[in-house]
């Protein structure tokens, strides 16, 4: 029984654990030392990189001793968190998921590794990602590939591949990935846990790997949305209080063309079924599409990060690897996919001309498409798939994957839905509707407008409650978990 109790620490919610640890039930050394071994039993899933087994046994001590002795605990009091390989944690190897950085250790914290240890969390360690954050499998040839945590003969999808696995599976409590085009949302759906992308410049960026001062954003990964609220309030040095939005007259707009094309039947399926359930609560769903919306991020998406990738790699060794260039860097790429896409960088395939257009002209467009939909529709968010399909076997996940009896290309289609919003710097986040133990997971996302990240938290606790209400056997029904 003591054992089973165990296994469960790190699948309740953190205000489940909080207020166990508060009345004497749990200590965050049980806690923590539950997580590890999590880790340590699943270890065939790579989903860290490193592991801080004394490290974070000790910090969790601290908090415990901190708990008797009465003093003011934070938010995020001894619960354990993985921090994804290419934000700076002092003393812990900072990879990025790339031979020539395996040896960097970061003497000092990234602010939000900061403000995460401020809130009084355990930090484990760091996890596996796509070599560079660079793709969307993470499968990396250096580190080797993290399986998804339904099923390891799966992708976990990416870049942040293993945050999203040692969270699925209880290795952690919650975590930190990244997102440039869909980072933290894409292995958040593909996982069945929670994934947030904040608007652009809401949590501070230095102590990060970057590869698009543009693009680049921290997100915030846990298993329900209160736990990613939370974490959000902690980076964003803001106010942790969040009640779920009303349902009833709220309106979400619903793009069918282009986010709603070509979906695997799993998905599309799920979908139907959550907008039902959204609908009979009387939120009033807006059937109309974004203008120009797959046209403008093609101008945008590519043109911006392969071009700002070289500016800032290059800045970043220069400051933390003396006499690493970009060139080495190039050469001593593991991942072929990856080793690829920086042939072209360092050869600069991707001109300053192009790049200023679609900073200069097509991005703002982009943006404006967005905030026009918002207000001409009257709609608080988009609702879409976050990716047209689930995760594929890691056997067959190449540079194609099968969708529909079809060949198309993998990263592509894994990024089609979240790029859009990635390019315009609005908030998203990708809630999990999967349900039934024999299917892979699937992602329901929400976008909204600028800087409207606490509201649109809000709201995705409504839809989170609604959808689990549906039960584990529906259509539309979410993972029960512990609260």
């Amino acid at each position: 029984m003591q054992a089973a109790l165990a296994a469960s620490f790190p699948q309740k919610s953190i205000a489940a654990l909080q207020k166990m640890m508060a009345d004497g039930e749990l200590s965050s050394e049980q806690l923590t030392t539950e997580a590890l071994n999590a880790a340590a039993r699943r270890q065939q899933l790579n989903a860290f990189i490193f592991v801080d087994l004394d490290g974070a046994i000790q910090q969790a001590r601290e908090s415990d001793e901190q708990r008797r002795r009465g003093d003011n605990p934070g938010v995020l009091h001894g619960i354990p968190v993985a921090v994804k390989d290419n934000i700076h944690v002092a003393g812990m190897p900072n990879t990025a998921g790339t031979p020539l950085l395996k040896s960097f250790v970061p003497r000092a914290d990234a602010p939000v590794v900061e403000r995460l240890r401020a809130a009084g969390a355990v930090v484990l360690g760091k996890t596996n990602l796509h070599e560079l954050a660079f793709g969307i499998t993470s499968n990396n040839a250096a580190f080797g590939a993290v399986g998804n945590a339904r099923n390891p003969r799966y992708i976990a999808g990416g870049s942040s591949g293993g945050t999203a696995v040692a969270v699925a599976a209880g290795m952690a409590v919650a975590g930190l990935g990244t997102d440039t085009g869909g980072s933290s949302r894409i292995p958040a759906a593909l996982n069945g846990i929670v994934g947030f992308r904040p608007t652009v410049g809401r949590y501070p960026s230095e102590g990060l790997t970057r590869i698009s001062s543009t693009r680049d954003t921290v997100g915030p990964m846990g298993r329900n949305v209160a736990d990613v609220a939370l974490l959000d309030a902690v980076l964003a040095n803001e106010d942790a209080s969040l009640e779920p939005a009303a349902l009833e007259g709220l309106r979400l707009g619903v793009p069918r063309r282009y986010f709603y094309d070509g979906l695997e039947p799993l998905v599309a399926r799920r979908m139907e079924a959550a907008l039902q359930a959204l609908a009979e609560a009387g939120a009033a769903l807006v059937e109309a599409n974004i203008d120009g919306v797959a046209e403008l991020n093609q101008a945008v998406s590519f043109p911006v990060v392969l071009f700002e990738t070289g500016l800032l790699l290059s800045e970043y060794l220069a400051e933390n690897l003396p006499g690493g260039t970009l060139q080495a860097l190039a050469e001593s790429i593991a991942s072929p996919d990856v080793k690829n896409i920086f042939a072209g960088i360092v050869n600069g395939d991707m001109p300053e001309a192009a790049y200023r257009q679609a900073i200069d002209r097509d991005r703002p467009l982009l943006r404006a498409a967005y905030a026009d939909y918002f207000a001409r529709r009257r709609v608080e968010a988009i609702v879409f798939p976050t990716t047209p399909l689930t995760a594929r076997p890691l056997a067959e996940a190449g540079e194609t994957v099968e969708l529909n009896g079809e060949q198309v290309p993998a990263f592509p289609i894994y990024i089609r839905n979240t790029d859009p919003g990635s390019n315009a710097g609005i908030p998203g986040l990708s809630i999990p509707l999967a349900a039934t133990p024999g299917e892979m997971p699937a992602g329901i996302e929400i976008d909204g407008p600028e800087g409207s990240d606490r509201r649109l938290l809000a709201i995705g606790a409504a839809i989170e409650t609604l959808i689990r209400k549906a039960g584990p056997g529906s259509a539309a029904g979410l993972p029960k978990q512990n609260f």
